[in-house]
């Protein structure tokens, strides 16, 4: 783990690393070694050392891990609760370089969309691919942090929306340090199985006109939870129109389940 960066405002400190070593990734060129690295950020509190909650977002299609809306909620966390929070660059996205397998999937996708095939499988079907990738990537995030002094080993969340979700759902699952996740605007079609594997709380955002992944997609989601704790938050609105209120009951969430 290599910190390239380090600034801080108002008690928040924030880092700015590149991770290298992925167990069991390889590539062609460097055996064990993920090309480019993973990029991510860390924001703890300045200045306070010891353990404290994680909490790792996973951020959108399109988006990368110092989004606006990733780092405003990161700062919450921090700010209002004193956790630590990570974010990392999922593959093609951020700083990461580009993925020609990524990019050709995606224009045979558009194509088939402009051709009349519904767009949720098709999305559905990606972000299984990507999360082949992201979940033993995420998982060494984890380990790499965690080792840290103003870290440690303490309990884990998961925040992600959109594609945030369709990884998170598979992470989540697999990912015994995740005590609490909140999820959303995601749909069954990728995710349903590995869904049904996960026990800890959750908080589910859905919307109701969401155009992207259809609301029975998203309620069938919702239903194949096995957590025993699991609250359904759902408000009008299309797939980008998540309310501001839905982050305040994030952070009281988070708040509730890892301290």
């Amino acid at each position: 783990m290599r910190f390239t960066s380090e600034t801080s405002s108002d008690g928040v400190r924030e880092q700015l690393f590149t991770l290298d070593e992925i167990p069991g990734e390889t590539s062609s060129e460097t055996p064990g070694k993920t090309p480019g690295g993973i990029p991510g950020v860390l924001w703890t509190p300045v200045g306070v050392g010891g353990t404290r909650p994680l909490i790792l977002i996973g951020h959108g299609g399109g988006r990368h891990k110092r989004a606006p809306d990733i780092v405003a909620l990161a700062r919450r966390f921090v700010a209002e609760c004193g956790f630590a929070v990570v974010a990392a660059d999922v593959p093609a996205h951020g700083d990461r370089p580009e993925d020609a397998e990524y990019d050709r999937i995606a224009r045979e996708n558009q194509a088939r969309v402009e051709a009349g095939e519904e767009l949720a499988p098709l999305i559905a079907g990606f972000q299984a691919l990507v999360a082949r990738r992201t979940v033993p990537e995420w998982r060494a995030v984890l380990d790499a942090v965690q080792e840290l002094d103003h870290v440690g080993a303490g309990p884990v969340g998961y925040w992600g929306v959109s594609l945030g979700c369709g990884l998170g759902v598979p992470f989540v699952a697999a990912e015994p340090r995740v005590r609490a996740a909140v999820l959303g605007l995601g749909g069954a079609s990728a995710s349903a199985g590995s869904a049904a594997r996960i026990t800890v709380p959750v908080e589910f955002l859905l919307q109701w006109d969401d155009e992207r992944v259809p609301r029975a997609q998203g309620l069938a989601l919702f239903d194949a939870l096995a957590s025993a704790e699991k609250t359904l938050h759902a408000n009008p609105g299309r797939h980008g129109e998540l309310p501001e209120f839905e982050l305040d009951s994030s952070v009281r969430f988070f708040a509730r389940h890892l301290r």
